[in-house]
């Protein structure tokens, strides 16, 4: 991967982005810093009594001071004790109230974005983002903001106090830190590269597994588990190496801030002793400076290794940050459904004329394109002056090759994608301008790879429609031919499907989308090669209740299989994005052209 992909374009920007977050939870936000802030300043009046206390012994003076002093300290401890871990509560509170803010904008944002958005990024990478980014994130608010902030107020406060008791001492100390904080730099940044390397090279591991394991049985089919057994091994070295070197440079640098540190530590004691000697320090001074010497070194090394997962954790944001920047699906349709419309109790849509007042459409389900061209891309157009009229009640066939564009027809219906030139009306109305949800509220799709959701085999079948009955279930499932095998099942109806329903075969599954597209009681129902996948007997069962399913509905079916065409009203033969033959099964063998040779073997579907 590219350095420029691993490294945040703008990490000003992101941080203060993700910081703005923080609103939602104020109190905490604020509660935190101050409890955190405490908790050093305390450290620090800590450190600042063994002066007295090591002075007061030495001296022989009054007991009584002594113990006031040892007091002092008690309570000093018990603050910063209290202090720290108030802080810390707080921010890992912030943190994660925070990233469940993110996932539920994430998750809600997704819903809501154009199907060719997830046409673009695979599941893998997604998923990526949905765990790794923001399990990053999360470690970084609950540990680099309250670390970075102590350590910010230990240093600061530190030195002020090492000027009060020895600025000659500060400067050794000054001189050590700034070797230190060179070499800090020079690791940190081989750290930080490879460590974005490795969160890069980890999201790529993530997404060809999840890759994997979804597409198992065409991984066997095609006999590919070797080539994927070993893309996996390529994927899974370009890791190691990247997390060795992230690991290298991140362990050196412990270490070699360490050893500097026994440096510094060895000739601030020296210098010390030597003041001692000449009355220039007690001896109570050169052991808080001491104490303080360490205070500086700790809180350096832990902000360079915070600073590495911060720069993470934001190249991880900016991620999130650019799904939670794509545009959503705009649904600007001013026309709208409504039920029982004219005194009737049949639905009809709601076209504002634009003096305030409405015209009533009756819901029929009559679909038309005129001259309809489109491409996923501007480059490329996958369909060319598509003409065709579905009336309600008849069942409309589209036959051709893969890539010839019947799927597309269908998702233009769906509003999916915007037409580029041309124009489609739904009951003699511009689809761009009918509401989207109202729109699909009128459509059911049965496709030919089944998604069936974790939960009883009742609940699926709902999901057609949420607020339908139990009775209302049952029907649906005796409409779609569901109903025999469902009984036979452990539970019938509240029998737990497993993930997209793999307990179930082929057949039983397409039954349930059926049964799914029944309940919704549409007016328009697209069948995309709902066949192609079964055998013969479970087909003629489908065949059944999707017959039942399309009586008095405007229904689009796509097929391979072309003897589940030759009863509809009109069968479009597609090629290259263009309808080149049309009519019945019997106009289109008298016309001898490419249906008649699909039908005689003489030709083949690609």
């Amino acid at each position: 991967m590219k350095e420029k992909q691993l490294r945040p374009k703008d990490p000003k920007k992101t941080l203060l982005r993700l910081f703005g977050y923080f609103k939602f939870n104020i109190l905490l936000f604020i509660g935190g810093i101050f409890f955190i802030i405490i908790g050093s300043l305390s450290e620090i009046g800590i450190n600042a009594l063994l002066s007295p206390i090591i002075d007061t012994l030495v001296g022989g003076n009054d007991t009584g001071v002594f113990i006031r002093y040892i007091l002092l300290m008690a309570g000093l401890v018990i603050v910063t004790s209290l202090s720290q871990y108030i802080g810390n509560l707080s921010m890992a509170k912030l943190a994660q109230r925070t990233v469940h803010k993110i996932r539920e904008e994430m998750f809600s944002h997704m819903e809501k974005l154009p199907v060719s958005y997830f046409d673009k990024h695979s599941h893998g990478e997604l998923m990526s983002t949905f765990t790794n980014d923001v399990d990053m994130i999360n470690q970084s608010l609950e540990q680099s903001v309250s670390q970075i902030l102590i350590s910010v107020v230990t240093v600061v406060g530190a030195f002020v106090m090492m000027l009060i008791l020895s600025p000659i001492l500060t400067s050794v100390v000054f001189a050590m830190l700034v070797v230190m904080l060179y070499t800090v730099k020079y690791i940190g940044k081989k750290s930080a590269k490879n460590f974005r390397m490795q969160q890069a090279s980890l999201a790529d591991v993530n997404g060809y597994i999840e890759e994997m394991m979804t597409g198992q049985k065409v991984v066997k089919v095609f006999n590919y588990e070797d080539r994927a057994i070993r893309t996996f091994f390529k994927k899974n070295e370009e890791l190691k190496n990247a997390s060795t070197l992230a690991s290298t440079y991140g362990v050196m640098l412990m270490p070699v801030m360490g050893n500097l540190s026994f440096v510094k530590y060895a000739l601030v004691s020296m210098a010390g002793a030597y003041l001692v000697m000449i009355n220039r320090l007690s001896i109570g001074n050169i052991a808080s400076f001491l104490q303080y010497t360490r205070s500086v070194s700790r809180p350096i090394t832990q902000v360079s290794n915070q600073l590495n997962q911060l720069f993470a954790a934001l190249a991880g944001a900016e991620r999130i940050f650019n799904v939670l920047d794509e545009e959503i699906e705009i649904d600007d349709g001013d026309v709208t459904l409504a039920k029982g419309c004219q005194g009737r109790k049949s639905s009809c849509w709601m076209v504002p004329k634009g003096d305030g007042t409405y015209e009533e459409v009756p819901l029929k389900g009559f679909i038309t394109f005129k001259d309809v061209d489109f491409g996923y891309v501007s480059e490329k157009r996958v369909l060319n002056k598509i003409n065709l009229y579905a009336k309600p009640g008849q069942k409309i066939a589209f036959v051709g090759s893969t890539g010839a564009g019947k799927t597309t027809i269908t998702n233009l219906i769906n509003r999916f994608y915007e037409i580029n030139e041309g124009l489609i009306l739904y009951d003699g109305i511009d689809i761009r301008r009918i509401n989207k949800h109202d729109l699909r509220s009128t459509m059911s799709i049965v496709l030919q790879d089944v998604h069936l959701f974790e939960g009883t085999v009742k609940e699926n079948i709902r999901y057609g429609r949420l607020d339908a009955t139990d009775d209302e279930v049952v029907e649906a499932a005796k409409l779609a031919n569901a109903h025999y095998f469902i009984q036979n099942l452990p539970e019938g109806y509240d029998t737990i499907l497993t993930s997209d329903g793999q307990n179930l075969s082929q057949g039983e599954r397409q039954l349930l989308s059926i049964a799914r597209a029944a309940i919704a009681d549409p007016v328009i129902l697209i069948l995309d090669e709902a066949t192609s996948s079964v055998d013969t007997r479970t087909e003629k069962l489908i065949a059944e209740g999707m017959d039942k399913l399309m009586a008095g509905r405007t229904t689009f079916v796509i097929a391979h299989r072309l003897s589940t065409v030759r009863d509809s009203n009109a069968i479009m033969v597609l090629e290259h994005g263009e309808i080149i033959e049309r009519g019945d099964h019997d106009d289109l063998m008298e016309q001898k052209g490419r249906y008649y040779a699909l039908n005689a073997g003489i030709a083949e579907l690609d």
